[in-house]
């Protein structure tokens, strides 16, 4: 399995991006789909996440500010960000679970600032 994200870039703070990344290879039916980050000098978390049935989990202080969607027929995943923060500045990377195994796309910059 490969995962290609795309999007990312600099945005002021009260601005939106949005990431898409795209699956490929084995996939199996049943799998989730999503966004982790990783702030310099922090672990990485998970921002949100969506099952191929369409249940959605967000981090905290994502919640109200960030989507999460998948397009199942075509193995895509997009996470559409509004009102972005200084806080949100991370890497994000596109992540795909299934079974046993966890797999994980190339990581994206966003960075807020003014």
């Amino acid at each position: 399995v490969q995962l290609q994200a795309s999007g990312g870039g600099l945005v002021q703070p009260g601005g939106s991006l949005r990431l898409s990344c795209a699956a490929s290879g084995s996939i199996s039916s049943g799998n989730t789909m999503g966004w982790y980050r990783q702030a310099p000098g922090k672990q990485r978390e998970l921002v949100a996440d969506i099952t191929s049935g369409g249940n959605t989990n967000y981090e905290d202080s994502v919640k109200g500010r960030f989507t999460i969607s998948r397009d199942n027929a075509r193995n895509t995943v997009s996470l559409q960000m509004n009102s972005l923060k200084p806080e949100d500045t991370a890497v994000y990377y596109c992540n795909l679970e299934q079974t046993i195994w966890s797999y994980w796309g190339q990581g994206t910059q966003v960075t807020v600032s003014s």
